[in-house]
């Protein structure tokens, strides 16, 4: 493997000759932390409990559309305000009853995975936001009284308070894939977190057939974590970036790793070339390495790796050191990149 190095992203890439000048346009400064927002590991507590909110209202949502639609004018005299917004109407009601069922059915999707599937949560709260809204402005222009609308409160705004603060604890906590996002807001992100590293991202954006939005799509995939432990999935991660031999794309997977817990003394003995790791962590680095440069003994440190740690983990290593190899390939393919073979890399 050639040496691991030490370069500082706007001077390893030589300022890309053949670059466009809208691809030039970076921010200076900055911290290189591309991997924020592209969630890792096993779901923490807050998005457990979000998780917990959005399944909550996506119940109540599907309960209350089943008796709409199964015996709307029970369902009427059921609720008590509802007898003041005029007579009963079963087939308006059935049709409000198919949207609270469109709403249940699209957050119980969400659900399941609401950190990549969080555009599910903003579908499925539309139009129970909405309703809720209309609601408020009744009541704000006298429509209704006071109490009727506390009675109301509950049902009518409930769900979609449940939802719209459950997205906010994941939005809070970064813990959304960049997929969905709107492509400039993807951009500037790019820009503000990892400005050396955005150029290749400006390439893909203007060049057509939605390239830009597949890649995004790509991306969580290559940062697919769930049993492994932090140091040893980074450290294959490692493995495989160095041996890429190209610095930027070094201290992007480095600042992941520092981002996901990994000790800074841990990061940069990698960084160096890997001596003086041991055990489980010099395997899981020597793993990424060998999956990089498709060498012989992969095979064997695979094994290794899944004897000690299971196959969930191999899995997750192999997925990893496989996938990251495609941001220096991609930026080599494009030309603005270059291996940086000069000093020695660090945090």
């Amino acid at each position: 493997m050639k040496p691991a190095t030490q370069m500082n992203g706007n001077h390893c890439n030589d300022r890309f000759p053949h670059a466009t000048a809208r691809q030039r346009q970076v921010h200076a400064g900055g911290g290189i932390n591309a991997e924020r927002g592209i969630t890792v590991g096993k779901p923490r507590m807050s998005e457990r409990f979000a998780q917990a909110m959005i399944a909550l209202a996506a119940l109540v949502c599907i309960a209350n559309a089943i008796f709409m639609i199964v015996a709307p004018i029970r369902w009427y005299w059921a609720v008590p305000t509802v007898p003041a917004t005029g007579p009963a109407n079963s087939h308006f009601i059935t049709d409000v009853g198919l949207a609270y069922l469109c709403c249940g059915i699209t957050l119980c999707y969400g659900a399941i995975y609401p950190s990549g599937r969080w555009l599910a949560l903003i579908a499925g709260a539309m139009w129970l936001t909405a309703h809720g809204l209309f609601h408020v402005f009744e009541f704000a222009t006298g429509e209704v009284t006071g109490t009727r609308f506390l009675q109301d409160l509950p049902g009518v705004l409930g769900p979609a308070l449940l939802v719209v603060v459950a997205f906010a604890i994941l939005v809070a906590t970064q813990r959304i894939v960049p997929a969905g996002l709107p492509q400039r807001t993807f951009l500037l992100l790019a820009h503000r977190l990892a400005p050396s590293e955005s150029q290749f991202l400006e390439e893909l954006a203007i060049a057509p057939g939605h390239a830009l939005e597949k890649f995004i799509h790509f991306m969580p995939a290559a940062t697919h974590r769930y049993q492994a432990e932090p140091a040893v999935f980074h450290l294959a991660r490692l493995g495989a970036t160095l041996a890429e031999d190209c610095g930027p794309c070094a201290l992007t997977a480095a600042r992941g790793a520092l981002t996901d817990g990994v000790s800074r003394d841990l990061i940069n003995t990698a960084l160096g070339g890997g001596h003086g790791l041991y055990g489980d962590h010099q395997v899981a680095f020597e793993f990424g390495r060998s999956i990089a440069n498709q060498a012989p003994d992969a095979f064997a440190l695979g094994d290794a790796t899944e004897q000690s740690l299971g196959r969930t983990v191999r899995l997750e290593l192999a997925m990893t050191a496989s996938l990251v190899r495609a941001y220096p390939a991609l930026k080599r393919g494009l030309r603005l990149s270059k291996a940086c073979s000069a000093t020695k890399l660090s945090l």
